[in-house]
């Protein structure tokens, strides 16, 4: 026994002290391949999409791996609007694919971008900003289809007339007339390319005189235009013609006090009188400039709206 203890002894060294210093290094985990996102927009003129139009996103990951997926982000003026999530699909070779779209319905500067997030199967990345503006029709009567039908709406929201329907009628062209005099500008019925562009941006409303006459006419003589109002709202405004400088329309408050239903024997159609022989009524000729006999004059077609409107009592505001 004496003999065994040293080549023990020896075993053991020689097992333990070279054997523990020749242990290999752990191998480090190999990082995911880097991913590679691109997008491109469709649709587009000059940089532009029309308005109501759709503006398809097509993208590509680079490389494909099974159950990717990127987040597409929208913005309007530098505010972020929408973020989807959308699936990536194998596409040619080790590219994936994936497409989505944005309906344009305002004015402004859009944008998109893409953004892959790392997985344990591939790594990062993210595209620029890829961006584009808005172009506007003009609009005429009898035109048709969605972007008359929102154009009309946006008109309505700020208080200015338009007809129903897919179409544009005389109506909207009256109520282009009263946006045209309550904003400056030459007195058609024509809707331009910029006129077009400021109402889907909901510029050019009506600012109410006298908001704390709660449901009130007003009639600004310098913009020759019939407003109805609820507080500080317009919600409704006709084009109308006052009186001439020879005889002018009074000015002041006034309260409605008497009908004249039909036409007279001046012509003078559905007839509310607010001070004396001073009424709004409907008439043959309502030109682009005072020309009346101090009345307010508006067009026939929008007399018998406006008469059914005005209630005995009402206020008017006449400056």
């Amino acid at each position: 026994m004496k003999r065994l203890v040293p080549f023990v002894l020896v075993l053991a060294a020689v097992f333990a002290g070279p054997a523990a210093a020749a242990a290999a290094p752990k191998k480090a985990p190999e990082a995911p391949p880097n991913a590679t996102v691109k997008i491109k927009l469709g649709h587009l003129h000059g940089g532009k999409a029309r308005i109501l139009s759709t503006v398809p996103v097509i993208g590509s990951v680079q490389p494909f791996v099974p159950n990717q997926k990127v987040q597409v982000s929208f913005f309007l003026n530098g505010k972020g609007i929408e973020r989807r999530t959308v699936k990536v699909s194998r596409g040619k070779g080790d590219f994936g694919a994936f497409r989505t779209k944005i309906r344009i319905e305002e004015a402004g500067k859009y944008a998109a971008s893409a953004r892959h997030t790392a997985t344990s199967a591939l790594g990062a990345d993210s595209t620029l900003r890829k961006s584009w503006r808005v172009s506007f029709p003009s609009l005429h009567e009898s035109e048709c289809g969605n972007v008359v039908v929102a154009f009309k709406k946006a008109m309505r929201k700020m208080g200015y007339v338009a007809n129903d329907g897919r179409c544009f009628g005389g109506k909207t062209a009256r109520g282009v007339i009263a946006y045209r005099s309550v904003n400056g500008m030459t007195r058609n019925g024509r809707a331009g390319k910029g006129l077009v562009k400021k109402v889907f941006a909901g510029r050019g409303a009506y600012r109410v005189r006298h908001p704390g006459a709660g449901t009130h006419v007003e009639a600004p003589l310098s913009k020759q235009v019939l407003v109805f109002a609820k507080g500080d709202k317009a919600v409704a405004i006709y084009p109308i013609s006052s009186g001439k400088s020879s005889t002018p329309t009074v000015t002041g408050h006034f309260e409605f006090i008497r009908t004249e239903p039909g036409y007279n024997s001046h012509g003078m159609y559905y007839s509310w009188y607010f001070y004396g022989g001073y009424a709004v009524h409907g008439y043959e000729s309502v030109p682009d400039y005072p020309a009346s006999h101090g009345c307010l004059r508006t067009f026939i077609a929008d007399q018998p709206e406006i008469y059914n409107r005005i209630q005995y009592g009402e206020d008017i505001f006449v400056f």
